[in-house]
């Protein structure tokens, strides 16, 4: 039995890794760290672990004492905080990881550093500029402008879940979100971007890689967000309606993004893209190590990723995969909160129209 330690244990991302996990025959040992012991109580680890804030003395000494204490072979780490720490760190982990270089992850974990470079390797992004102070705002609405049709998109430059992100007009709008930012949440002037907006559709390309060759992916299109028509943003970045699309282009400019960000790319790389006002999709980001939120469509609908990433961690032989659309077009994940989650096929709605 495999013995594994996932990290973000009670985060909604943690769980459905493990869950994707109980779906298989094969029969895991799973421990779960979490720095929340309410959220710990919906982990689906055998084990529970409360472990101290990434960022605090003795963390990797906490988890190395767990990977003692419970035998551990392997260790997952989802959340972006944690995985930036961990990856620094991985030669001081004294179990297995199966993480993209340092470097990789050091460029995808800063969104402006990220953008800058896919710019550079001519990747298709959005024009994007650092806010270092208010001037740089002013100077980015006039850069922008003819580009964003007079609707510019301001977010921080580290995050996830679109962190601090808002659709603004003109300058009084991005000054007073950066400025209530600052004051409020502690997010400070060059830790903001500007960049067109993007008015079109929102893809996510969820992939595995081994040794620079891409062993499956699969992407969806966002439809709905949670809680997206509550939030400033109009999105949450994690979807309430998803579904699987076959797009060449979503899935060459992917690849794209993902090789010139490591060219010899190892385990798991999750691109999300949005179209501009020609239809292109450009990368918006690539979430590096870590699944999306929510690897457990893709897992229920026949397309196991977390598995497989855990047998190629174990450097086990896996059946044969298509390297792009693994699954059928036009399946649907709908889920709600507190309300559970449903796979449909196309045509297959229960609710009738008159």
């Amino acid at each position: 039995m495999k013995r594994i330690l996932i990290t973000g244990a009670g985060g909604s991302a943690g769980i459905n890794f493990m869950r994707s996990l109980r779906l298989v025959e094969e029969t895991f040992y799973i421990v779960g760290t979490d720095i929340n012991k309410y959220h710990m109580e919906l982990s689906k680890a055998d084990v529970n672990y409360i472990v101290p804030p990434f960022d605090e003395t003795g963390y990797i000494e906490t988890l190395n004492k767990i990977i003692k204490k419970e035998k551990i072979e392997f260790l997952h780490c989802q959340p972006d905080t944690e995985l930036r720490v961990i990856s620094e760190n991985r030669e001081k982990i004294k179990a297995k990881t199966f993480l993209p270089s340092k470097e990789a992850i050091r460029i995808a974990l800063d969104k402006m550093v990220f953008s800058r470079y896919m710019e550079k390797n001519n990747v298709p992004v959005a024009k994007a500029f650092l806010i270092n102070n208010p001037k740089d705002i002013n100077s980015a609405i006039k850069k922008l402008s003819s580009s964003s049709n007079g609707k510019m998109w301001i977010r921080a430059t580290t995050g996830a879940g679109s962190r601090a992100s808002l659709p603004v007009i003109n300058y009084d709008q991005a000054l007073m979100w950066i400025e209530y930012w600052n004051r409020m949440k502690d997010v400070k002037y060059g830790e903001f971007m500007m960049s067109e907006f993007l008015p079109g559709k929102e893809f996510a390309f969820q992939s595995i890689w081994q040794n620079g060759r891409l062993i499956t992916s699969q992407a969806r299109e966002r439809l709905e967000y949670v809680f997206g028509n509550r939030m400033p943003s109009g999105q949450s970045s994690s979807p309430t309606i998803a579904k699987t699309i076959h797009r060449e282009d979503v899935n060459r400019i992917a690849t794209a993004a993902i090789k010139a960000l490591d060219n010899n790319a190892n385990g798991i790389f999750c691109v999300d893209l949005k179209e501009n006002n020609r239809g292109i999709p450009c990368v918006t980001e690539i979430n590096v190590g870590r699944f999306f939120t929510t690897s457990i469509f893709f897992a229920v609908a026949g397309s196991n990723m977390p598995y497989y990433y855990i047998k190629m961690g174990f450097n086990e032989k896996l059946p044969p995969l298509p390297q792009y659309n693994a699954l059928p077009e036009n399946l649907y994940w709908i889920r709600q909160i507190d309300c559970g989650e449903k796979l449909i096929h196309e045509g297959e709605w229960r609710s009738l129209t008159l």
